[in-house]
């Protein structure tokens, strides 16, 4: 159960934002029923994801992967649960998701196996190793590499803000 009571997505001074999380979301999920108790970082972190998850030119494949494995090392289901279909529908695989769970890289081609250990290092560790950063660098030109650690690090906000106040299921 959440600690803090969801915002009244009714009042007329959010009813703009609402349907544009609605629009761009499908839904509103719970996640943004709460941001909303905060208007401006409600907006802001639609802003934010949005650019994520919709503008970036990251494969959708390795982002979801991303996501997933960030849901694990933080114990965020809810993340996790809302990531599994999309990550499904973009290409992972049902063995790629179970390797994600357990952390077990072999399962995944190169480019994912790096892109996994610099989420690891950057979600466990903070500071990324040298040796780390090097295989992710050989793989993954400068755009990408800022959406691979932009992406990460979004996730780990998401995560630790839903679970901090307990944000319900769906």
């Amino acid at each position: 159960m959440a600690r803090i009571s969801y915002a009244d997505v009714t009042r007329p001074e959010t009813r703009e934002l609402v349907q544009r999380i609605q629009h761009e979301r499908a839904s509103l999920p719970n996640l943004y029923r709460m941001l909303l108790n905060s208007p401006p970082v409600a907006e802001g972190w639609l802003n934010y994801l949005t650019a994520i998850r919709q503008k970036s030119g990251l494969s959708a494949r390795i982002r979801e992967m991303l996501i997933l494995r960030v849901a694990v090392l933080n114990q965020a289901d809810y993340e996790f649960e809302q990531h599994l279909p999309i990550a499904l529908k973009e290409g992972c695989t049902e063995q790629q998701v179970a390797a994600l769970k357990v952390g077990d890289r072999a399962a995944l081609d190169d480019k994912a196996q790096a892109a996994i250990a610099y989420c690891d290092e950057m979600t466990r560790d903070i500071r990324v190793k040298e040796a780390t950063f090097a295989t992710l660098r050989s793989l993954f030109n400068e755009k990408e590499i800022v959406e691979i650690t932009a992406t990460i690090a979004a996730y780990n906000m998401v995560s630790r803000f839903l679970e901090a106040i307990q944000v319900d299921h769906e």
